[in-house]
C-alpha cells in the first residue's frame, strides 16, 4: 500500500493532539506564523511574552503581542510540511482560529520578480502528509479555500500580488529540471515545502488558514540563481512583517 492509499477518516487517531496540548487561557484566536528568527523579533517587538511552548523535538515558544489594539499570538516555525502541520495540531488546540503563514518561495517564472508577493490558489501535493488528511482521491492539488479573502484584504491595502498555483515538495535537493517542467505545465509559478500540507490540514480540520509567499530564488533556468534567498535586504523583512500585520488584524 503506497502513501496515496493511507488515508483513514473511518477510525480515530491513536496518538490525537490534546494529548500533548490544552487550552490556554487568554491564547488570541489570530495567529502569525514565520520561517525567519529575525522576522519573528520585528512581529514581536518589545511588548510580547510568551504564553505557552511547543513541544515537538525542540521547545518551540509561542508569544503574544498587541498590535493596533488586537491581539496576536506568533511564533517561528519549522520548514516542511510534516513539522508545520505538527505544530499547527498544537496550536489550534491551545486557541488559535485564524493562521496567517508567511515565507520564502522558488520562483518557476524568470518574470516574477525579486521579493514579489504571490498568494497561492492551489498547491501540488508533492509531498506526504496532505495524503494523510485528504485523500488522493480529490487530486493532485489541494484547493488554497482562503486565497480570494486573502488577495481581498492586500488589494484594500493597496499590495500588488499575484495569484497562481504553486508545487509543495519534501525534497528541496530533488527539484529537477525535468519535474520543474512538469509542474511548471500543470499551472505552478512557485515551488516551496508546506502549503499542500498546511491546507489539507485546514481542510480536515476545519480552521482557518492563509498564506502569502515572496519570490526568493529563481528555478525558471538551467543553473539555479539565489537571488535574495540567502540575503534578503532588511526592508523586504520589514515590509514583509508590516504586511503579515495588517492582514492578520483583517480575517
Amino acid at each position: 500500500m503506497g502513501i496515496t492509499e493511507t488515508f483513514d477518516n473511518t477510525t480515530e487517531e491513536i496518538l490525537k493532539p490534546t494529548h500533548l496540548a490544552q487550552k490556554v487561557e487568554g491564547f488570541p484566536e489570530i495567529v502569525v506564523v514565520t520561517f525567519n528568527k529575525i522576522m519573528l523579533d520585528m512581529i514581536t517587538g518589545g511588548n510580547a511574552r510568551e504564553i505557552s511552548i511547543v513541544r515537538t523535538g525542540m521547545d518551540i515558544p509561542i508569544y503574544k503581542t498587541e498590535y493596533k489594539g488586537r491581539e496576536i499570538a506568533s511564533y517561528m516555525t519549522w520548514i516542511g510540511g510534516p513539522a508545520s502541520v505538527g505544530i499547527l495540531e498544537e496550536i489550534i488546540v491551545k486557541g488559535g482560529k485564524k493562521i496567517l503563514m508567511f515565507g520564502a518561495c522558488g520562483s518557476l517564472d524568470k518574470n516574477i520578480t525579486d521579493g514579489h508577493i504571490i498568494i497561492p490558489t492551489a498547491a501540488y501535493r508533492d509531498e506526504g502528509t496532505s495524503y494523510h488528511y485528504v485523500s488522493a482521491d480529490e487530486g493532485d492539488f489541494i484547493e488554497v479555500k482562503t486565497a480570494d479573502k486573502l488577495a481581498g484584504i492586500f488589494n484594500e491595502l493597496g499590495i500588488p500580488v499575484i495569484k497562481g498555483k504553486t508545487w509543495t515538495t519534501d525534497a528541496i535537493y530533488r527539484e529537477t529540471l525535468k519535474n520543474k517542467e512538469l509542474r511548471k505545465q500543470a499551472g505552478c509559478i512557485t515551488v516551496e515545502m508546506e502549503c499542500a500540507s498546511v491546507m489539507a490540514f485546514a481542510q480536515l480540520r476545519n480552521v482557518e488558514i492563509y498564506q502569502f509567499l515572496y519570490a526568493a530564488d529563481n528555478l525558471d533556468c538551467s543553473d539555479w540563481e539565489s537571488r535574495f534567498l540567502e540575503n534578503l535586504p532588511s526592508d523586504f523583512r520589514e515590509k514583509y512583517v508590516r504586511i503579515a500585520l495588517e492582514a492578520a488584524i483583517r480575517l
